[in-house]
């Protein structure tokens, strides 16, 4: 991407993630019983933690419908969860109206062709190291670490350090 072409991060004010393949590796473990487990990174989950503290919000629109999905959501306090969503540009259309946030005020990370139309509509498109080619030529901006892998917590720094957040919030942690 050309520099001209970059977005205005300081107006970005919402973070929204797809789960799998992005706060996970995409791997699902599956046991005897049937039941399902996922791995998230402890990384990403904090990164989370200091965009909240820089009074920023996050989502999540998944396209599976998962426990631990809704289990992590809820400890990280993130506000909006849509799951089951395999056509994920209505529920983001939908987040927007309900918080009165203008698609350019998000940024949207994404690893596969259901995230697609996420990408090409926010302020602020991410798609992860192992993205899919398709998405990783529409993103505004590719993570150097595959999802699952900390993914979150780069783009989570790149926002808040390009928008002057960071310093502020790495002050509780000099002390």
């Amino acid at each position: 991407m050309a520099a001209e072409q970059k977005p205005d991060l300081s107006v970005i004010k919402m973070l929204v993630m797809d789960v799998d393949g992005v706060f996970t590796d995409g791997t699902i473990i599956i046991d005897d019983q049937g039941s399902q487990s996922k791995r998230f990174n402890y990384l990403d989950g904090h990164g989370i933690r200091l965009w909240h503290r820089a009074g920023l919000s996050s989502a999540i629109i998944s396209g599976k419908d998962s426990r631990a999905t809704a289990i992590r959501a809820g400890q990280l306090e993130i506000e909006h969860v849509s799951m089951g969503c395999t056509k994920k540009l209505p529920a983001f259309e939908s987040l927007l109206a309900r918080t009165g946030l203008a698609a350019e005020q998000v940024a949207c990370m994404g690893d596969d062709l259901l995230d697609l139309p996420l990408i090409r509509r926010a302020g602020f498109g991410v798609a992860v190291a192992n993205a899919v080619e398709e998405l990783k030529e529409a993103a505004d901006y590719v993570t150097t670490r595959c999802g699952g892998c900390g993914a979150v917590r780069e783009v989570i720094e790149y926002i808040l350090k390009a928008t002057g957040k960071w310093d502020r919030l790495m002050e509780r942690y000099l002390v």
